[in-house]
């Protein structure tokens, strides 16, 4: 394994503050705490099963809404997988994912190409899980994929209950995320991409 895939991301807005730290090569240890119950357990899932170690420190207006602090998590955690990557050599570049959870299955595809786009085809028959607005899990992914440089297409294909089809998610883009990001031992001194580099044009 390579060395030194780490990274540390501080964010500072009036809205929000937050930290956050990761090892590629990790484990799948984490430490967070956004203030969000159920955001801290879809990074605990993101962690657990990408096996990046993640530690994700955040403060914000939470007095308010859960939306920036949902939003920022996100760019955070992608800016740190973004810089933990460097210039992405020797990553297999693409995966993807299919998550069965009870009812429910959820399709993920990745493809780590400096490109940001993000295909969302999921919905929910509730507006809130607990005191969390299920319309802001497309916002932690937006900004995910924004961040990360992540082509990320993410489709439920079937599901009746929320609490699923949102564990769904993260646990696809973690299971597809850890394909993309292990370096391919044939190419592990090659960007993946005919171009030569992965700095964000069509490759």
């Amino acid at each position: 394994m390579p060395e030194g895939r780490r990274a540390e991301i501080e964010r500072i807005t009036k809205e929000t503050t937050i930290k956050g730290a990761v090892n590629l090569d990790g484990d799948g240890q984490y430490n967070v705490s956004t203030g969000i119950g159920f955001l801290d357990h879809m990074m605990e899932q993101l962690s657990r099963h990408s096996l990046i170690d993640l530690d994700l420190q955040a403060k914000g207006d939470l007095h308010i809404d859960y939306h920036h602090t949902t939003e920022d998590s996100g760019y955070v955690v992608g800016e740190a997988v973004a810089q933990a990557l460097g210039n992405r050599v020797g990553i297999s570049r693409y995966g993807s994912a299919l998550i069965p959870m009870d009812e429910t299955l959820t399709r993920v595809a990745i493809d780590m190409s400096n490109r940001p786009y993000l295909v969302w085809r999921v919905g929910f028959t509730r507006p809130k899980l607990g005191e969390f607005d299920t319309e802001l899990f497309r916002e932690w992914f937006q900004a995910f994929a924004q961040s990360a440089g992540a082509t990320l297409h993410i489709e439920n294909l079937y599901g009746e209950n929320n609490h699923h089809i949102a564990e769904s998610c993260f646990k696809g883009l973690a299971r597809a995320l850890r394909q993309a990001i292990e370096i391919d031992p044939r190419k592990a001194d090659a960007v993946p991409s005919t171009k030569g580099t992965l700095s964000g044009g069509l490759s």
